[in-house]
C-alpha cells in the first residue's frame, strides 16, 4: 500500500503555522453569516479553504454576490465579513474587493468605521474595491468621510454610477488626503463638469494614480482635469533643469500597517514580510515598476504618474471639438514638461491627425529633454508612420527573458 503522505516537521525557531488562524476565521466568518440571517460567500470561503490547504497567508478578500437573494439561499452580505476580521484581530490582510451587491446603509456604516479605526485596529486595509455596487446618497456620504481618516492608498469605483451630488460626497473626502495614492473611477458616468472637480481633487491631495477609462469626459472635461497638471509642469520644467527631477531624492516611504496586537499574527506577518522583500528584490527593476514607484510617492500637489483616459469621447467633432486645439496644446506640454509622468492611456479617442503629430513632437523634445521614458497608448487610426512613430517613442514594458541553462560538460 502506498504511504499517506505526511507534512514536513518545522524546524525549531520557525515561525507559528498561520493554518489555524485561517480555520478559526472561517469559523468565525461563517458564524457570523449564520446568526446575521446571510449567506457565506463562496468566494471568500474558496480563498479560506485553498489559503489554508497551501498554508499561504490570504491578503485578498473578495467578497462577490452569489446568484439571486431567496428564501433558502438570502443574500451575501459585507458585515459578517468585517465582523470576522474585527474578532479574529485578522492582521495579514491588505485587499478588500466588493463585487457586485446591494450595499445597505448598515454595511457601509460598519465599512466606514473598519476604515477610520486606522489608530485602533491592527491592521487596516490598503486597497478598497467597490466594484459595480449600488450605493445611496448618504452611504457615499459616509463612505466619503471615512476617507479622510482611512489607511487606504487606493481606491476603486469601478462600474458605480454617479451623479453630481454622489460624486461631490466622494469628492470631498479626498480633498486634502494626504495618504491616497490611487483612484479609479472607470464607467462611472463622468460627463464634462466632472472635470473640474477632478482637477482640483488632484491639485490638493497625494492622488498620483488616475484611471478614468470608459466615462464621457470630451475635450472640455479633459482639458479641465488637465489645465492644472500641465501648468505646473511647465513651471517646474521651466524653472530646473530637466535632470534633476522634482520627484527624486529621498521620498518617505510608507508606514508600516501591522500594529502586531496578536503574538502569533505578528510573527506570522514579519516572516511574510522577509520571504516578500527577498523575493522584490530578485526582481529586476522594470517589473511593476510604476505601482511601486506610486507607492512611495506621498507628496501633494497637481502631478501624475499614471493616467488612463481611454474611451472618453475626446474628438474633434460637435461643440465639444473645438476645444481640441487648445487641450492639445495642453497634453503635449505635460507629455514634453511633466517627470512625474510615467504612462498615459488616450486609447479609443479620435485626436486626429494633428493632434497625434503634436503628440508624437512633444514625445521626442521629452527625449531630447532627458526626461524619464512614458509609455503612451493612442488610437491607431490615424496614419500608420505617425502611429509607428509613436509606438517607437514609447515605453515598453520590460520581458524578463529566460536564460538557458549552461550545459556542464
Amino acid at each position: 500500500m502506498p504511504r499517506a503522505k505526511t507534512r514536513k516537521e518545522k524546524p525549531q525557531g520557525a515561525p507559528p503555522s498561520v493554518v489555524p488562524v485561517l480555520q478559526q476565521f472561517l469559523k468565525t466568518y461563517q458564524k457570523h453569516c449564520a446568526q446575521s440571517g446571510t449567506s457565506p460567500c463562496p468566494t471568500i470561503q474558496r480563498d479560506l479553504k485553498n489559503s489554508i490547504d497551501r498554508e499561504q497567508i490570504l491578503r485578498k478578500f473578495t467578497l462577490v454576490r452569489a446568484g439571486d437573494a431567496t428564501a433558502r439561499h438570502p443574500p451575501v452580505s459585507l458585515e459578517p465579513l468585517l465582523m470576522a476580521i474585527r474578532d479574529e484581530r485578522y492582521t495579514l490582510g491588505r485587499e478588500l474587493c466588493v463585487w457586485g451587491l446591494q450595499l445597505t446603509n448598515p454595511e457601509i456604516a460598519r465599512l466606514a468605521l473598519f476604515l477610520e479605526s486606522k489608530g485602533h485596529t491592527t491592521c487596516p486595509v490598503t486597497t478598497l474595491e467597490i466594484i459595480s455596487c449600488k450605493m445611496d446618497l448618504w452611504s457615499l456620504g459616509r463612505l466619503g468621510r471615512a476617507l479622510q481618516f482611512s489607511s487606504l492608498y487606493f481606491l476603486a469605483l469601478d462600474y458605480c454610477k454617479f451623479g453630481n451630488k454622489e460624486l461631490e460626497s466622494i469628492f470631498s473626502g479626498l480633498e486634502n488626503n494626504q495618504r491616497l495614492q490611487g483612484l479609479s473611477l472607470r464607467y462611472c458616468g463622468l460627463g464634462p463638469q466632472s472635470g473640474q472637480r477632478l482637477g482640483s481633487v488632484i491639485s490638493q491631495s497625494a492622488v498620483c494614480e488616475l484611471h478614468l477609462d470608459g466615462n464621457d469626459l470630451q475635450c472640455s472635461g479633459t482639458l479641465a482635469l488637465l489645465r492644472p497638471i500641465a501648468e505646473y509642469a511647465e513651471m517646474q520644467g521651466k524653472d530646473q533643469p530637466a535632470s534633476a527631477s522634482p520627484h527624486t531624492g529621498n521620498l518617505p516611504l510608507l508606514p508600516q500597517v501591522c500594529g502586531g496586537r496578536s503574538s502569533t499574527l505578528s510573527q506570522i506577518a514579519k516572516s511574510s514580510e522577509a520571504v516578500t522583500m527577498k523575493r522584490t528584490s530578485q526582481r529586476k527593476r522594470g517589473e511593476r515598476g510604476i505601482r511601486k514607484k506610486v507607492k512611495r510617492l506621498m507628496e501633494a500637489g497637481p502631478w501624475v504618474v499614471m493616467l488612463h483616459l481611454a474611451d472618453n469621447s475626446i474628438d474633434g467633432t460637435g461643440v465639444e471639438g473645438e476645444q481640441l486645439l487648445e487641450l492639445t496644446g495642453t497634453l503635449t506640454r505635460l507629455i514634453k514638461y511633466s517627470p512625474h509622468l510615467r504612462e498615459l492611456d488616450l486609447g479609443n479617442n479620435v485626436l486626429g491627425e494633428t493632434a497625434a503629430a503634436d503628440i508624437l513632437g512633444a514625445l521626442r523634445a521629452r527625449k531630447t529633454g532627458k526626461l524619464p521614458p512614458l509609455k503612451i497608448t493612442v488610437t491607431p487610426r490615424i496614419s500608420s508612420d505617425t502611429f509607428t512613430a509613436i509606438w517607437k517613442h514609447s515605453k515598453k514594458s520590460n520581458r524578463t527573458r529566460k536564460r538557458k541553462k549552461k550545459v556542464k560538460n
